[in-house]
């Protein structure tokens, strides 16, 4: 009898060590490195928020409501053809470049399930045509859920680990994004809700301060939430694109 107490006190124990464990880790997956501070920060809460951004199409975004909350949405295709293969729909935070970043935002797919279904993340962007840029989608093969680098020539795929893909769920299902960027050494690593272990993994050093902007290769969603962290934000005019009127 007494060994079997034991036994289960010592499950119990495990069982309890594993959820610490756990919460420990997903604790310092959140944890923002010394020196970087909140940079950026929109939840569309204002009626001016859209300002902030300059986009391939401003008649493709609008601001709506989802339960009280306020979110950017992408409601249809931007009337924009991009001069190499790359993202139709972006929203692009204006004057605000930035090096080393962990972005955070909450992203939502309104599009029908198909295996590119996706969401875009673009930073380090430069211009329409020297960008980086997340691609998640639903099922990964060359030409979606990659890290995809645009330098004045068509998006190439640049990660060096990926995930099978992810799930969108319904239309009705937000998700926790997290990108890491170190430019130093390159770094790149995209989180998608389990902010422990990345889906995207990439190195690259062609690009260092630039733009981050949200959007769709050629789907539709909602952006909410988000956070820009880092040691340094370079205020710097946006060249391209069209502001809000």
């Amino acid at each position: 009898m007494k060994s079997l107490l034991t036994v289960g006190l010592t499950t119990i124990g495990l069982f309890f060590a594993g959820g610490l464990f756990q919460a420990h880790a997903a604790d310092a997956a959140n944890e923002i490195p010394k020196g970087y501070k909140l940079q950026y920060q929109q939840d569309f809460s204002k009626k001016d928020a859209l300002k902030d951004f300059v986009m391939a199409d401003p008649n493709a975004w609008q601001i709506t409501q989802v339960n009280g909350d306020s979110c950017l949405e992408l409601v249809k295709q931007s009337k924009y053809q991009p001069e190499v293969r790359s993202p139709v729909n972006l929203a692009v935070i204006g004057d605000r470049a930035f090096g080393d970043f962990i972005l955070e935002v909450n992203l939502l797919s309104t599009s029908r399930e198909y295996p590119h279904r996706d969401m875009c993340i673009s930073f380090g962007m430069k211009s329409p045509k020297e960008f980086y840029y997340t691609h998640m989608a639903t099922a990964a093969d060359p030409h979606a859920h990659n890290i995809f680098i645009v330098n004045n020539k068509e998006r190439q795929n640049i990660a060096t680990e990926t995930t099978k893909g992810v799930n969108w769920g319904t239309t009705n299902d937000w998700h926790k994004i997290r990108i890491e960027r170190k430019v130093a050494d390159g770094t790149i690593k995209v989180y998608y809700d389990d902010l422990t272990k990345p889906v995207q993994v990439a190195e690259d050093k062609a690009f260092a301060f630039g733009y981050i902007g949200f959007g769709s290769f050629d789907d539709t969603g909602k952006i909410n939430n988000i956070k820009v962290y880092a040691p340094k934000m370079e205020k710097k005019k946006t060249e391209f694109y069209k502001r809000s009127e």
